[in-house]
């Protein structure tokens, strides 16, 4: 008993104690909040790439495609058995976005993904990821009335009759400006329709031209030299033309609309800052019901080329993972349009595909998956390349567990740091009592006892650091945001710029095994600490410890 008492004593009265119980306590805590932070960040990362990917992927390395993709499903099914979910087939080819904005073209490298939007939900988190609130529900290439994002304020339908209105109210008062400057007395033949960028007044218009074409009036109607049999618009009156579909009586944009296409929301959205207020606010560049071109490589050419081919797409819809490398990339068309375009149907009416995606019941050895698809399509025969969700990402998440590994060595040393204090403190704690153990050896006490008090005596500041440590943490943790936001009111500045991220708090897990091994690790560390200064207080002679008192 007497052991615990004078370990208890010596705690309560060193002040040098305090500043080893601090120095753990800090390391502790620290550990407790990187790991959380740590942790948070990376489940997030893992669900959103799994999300967006599906288990397992075949990609074809060949330009044609996989043939007869019905085929392969039916015979993973057959080697998966009850552990394949679903499987869908897609096909993937880098494509040339074009689209304007404020009178402006925007060019953007996309990845063009078809996809069967019945059942590749099925293999990933698609539907989740749509702006569109009814395309969450049901996943589909049409244009929606409603349900889009508040912050495109007007979308979808109500968008596109808009926009058709505006033209067609600027190719009226195109007839009138022609008419003027021509003195013609008949209908206009042929109007130019610029695109619709700068506003005047309650209007948009697109600038005058400074020139009109040159005319021939003998009929007294416009004719506009050189123009083409087709409905192509002159590009000396309206070089962007070709980025929309042409007003005819075949096709009314106020009531049809092209292929929909679901782009990824950081190919036509960013965030910006209002000069005047500084406020975040939010830029679209394009919109559900705007028109875009795009231009892609054709599977078969001549001599085995790829010629491009090209097709105008409504905008439908937008895709937000919060993973930009695919919200800055990705774009979805329905696949049976895209194999059109691209020419993957063959005079038979067979439909290739680049890629067969599959899902997998929870639990699954992917890797042994892998292995079986592998041995069953040799990669030499079939030219396949056979992945799971993993391997895609292979590079980012051995770059992030390596990151938490070397960061949490390095806080580690924190720790270490402070057993060597405590090291240090419990040497000349031994020298200033040296008295009191010559007194106690001579009273009896055995060199087990006095080894037991200043152990004891590590033990305690370590379970009293590692304790006070783990309670700071983990209330920093449940606190964190509010401290970001303390910290962004106190210096100006946010911790988290939305601009740049995709969050707007930071996220935190709690792993209860790793604060234990945090807390035992820091105890285990001050009682290490202790060992050698109390095998010196033990071995102390009680008459070489009183020679000089």
């Amino acid at each position: 008993m007497y052991k615990l008492l004078l370990a208890w004593r010596y705690l309560k009265t060193r002040y040098i104690a305090l500043a080893s119980i601090i120095s753990v306590t800090l390391g502790v805590a620290t550990l407790i909040v990187v790991n959380a932070v740590m942790s948070g960040f990376t489940h997030e990362m893992r669900d959103r790439l799994h999300g967006v990917l599906s288990d397992v992927e075949i990609k074809s390395a060949k330009a044609q495609g996989i043939p007869n993709s019905s085929a392969y499903i039916a015979r993973i099914r057959e080697i998966c058995g009850e552990r394949l979910e679903s499987a869908t087939a897609i096909v993937r080819c880098p494509a040339l976005l074009n689209f304007q904005f404020r009178g402006q073209m925007i060019n953007q490298q996309i990845m063009l993904v078809g996809i069967d939007d019945e059942t590749y939900s099925s293999v990933s988190d698609f539907k989740e990821y749509l702006l569109n609130e009814q395309n969450r529900l049901d996943p589909n290439f049409e244009l929606k009335e409603t349900g889009y994002d508040a912050r495109m304020e007007i979308a979808g339908w109500p968008h596109r009759r808009e926009q058709v209105e505006i033209e067609r109210r600027l190719q009226k008062q195109y007839e009138e400006f022609y008419r003027e400057q021509n003195g013609l007395k008949k209908p206009v033949e042929q109007v130019v329709i610029p695109r619709i960028d700068e506003q005047v007044g309650d209007d948009v218009f697109a600038p005058l031209p400074d020139s009109v074409p040159e005319l021939n009036t003998e009929d007294d109607a416009i004719v506009v030299l050189d123009a083409p049999e087709t409905n192509q618009i002159p590009s000396t009156v309206d070089p962007y033309s070709g980025q929309r579909a042409p007003i005819g009586d075949e096709f009314d944009p106020s009531t049809e609309h092209n292929v929909g296409i679901v782009l990824g929301l950081a190919i036509a959205h960013q965030k910006g800052r209002n000069p005047e207020t500084n406020e975040v606010q939010d830029i679209f560049l394009c919109r559900p019901g705007d028109d875009v071109q795009i231009t892609l490589p054709a599977a078969n050419g001549p001599g085995g080329n790829l010629r491009p081919a090209s097709a105008i797409c409504t905008v439908v819809d937008f895709y937000e993972s919060k993973m930009h490398q695919y919200d800055a990339s990705f774009a979805f068309l329905p696949l049976s349009e895209l194999q059109r375009i691209r020419g993957m149907v063959d005079m038979n009416g067979n439909r290739a595909v680049t890629g067969i995606q599959m899902k997998f019941k929870d639990g699954t050895n992917l890797d042994q998956i892998r292995e079986e698809l592998a041995s069953t399509f040799p990669p030499m025969i079939h030219g396949f390349q056979i992945q799971t969700w993993e391997d895609v990402q292979r590079p980012m998440l051995a770059a992030v567990e390596l990151e938490i590994t070397l960061l949490n060595i390095l806080l580690f040393l924190i720790i270490a740091v402070a057993g060597f204090g405590i090291l240090a403190i419990f040497f000349m704690i031994v020298v200033e009592k040296t008295k009191d153990i010559g007194i106690l050896k001579s009273l009896g006490a055995p060199n087990r006892g006095v080894l037991s008090i200043f152990l004891s005596y590590g033990l305690s500041l370590g379970v009293v650091g590692s304790g006070v440590g783990t309670v700071l943490g983990l209330i920093f943790v449940a606190k964190i945001n509010e401290v970001a936001r303390c910290i962004e009111w106190m210096t100006g500045r946010e911790v988290f710029d939305p601009t740049v991220y995709y969050f707007t708090e930071i996220p935190t897990i709690v792993n209860f095994w790793t604060v234990c091994f945090v807390a035992l690790g820091a105890t285990l560390i001050a009682v290490l600490a202790s060992v050698l200064p109390s095998f010196r207080a033990s071995r102390l002679h009680p008459v070489e410890a009183l020679r000089y008192e």
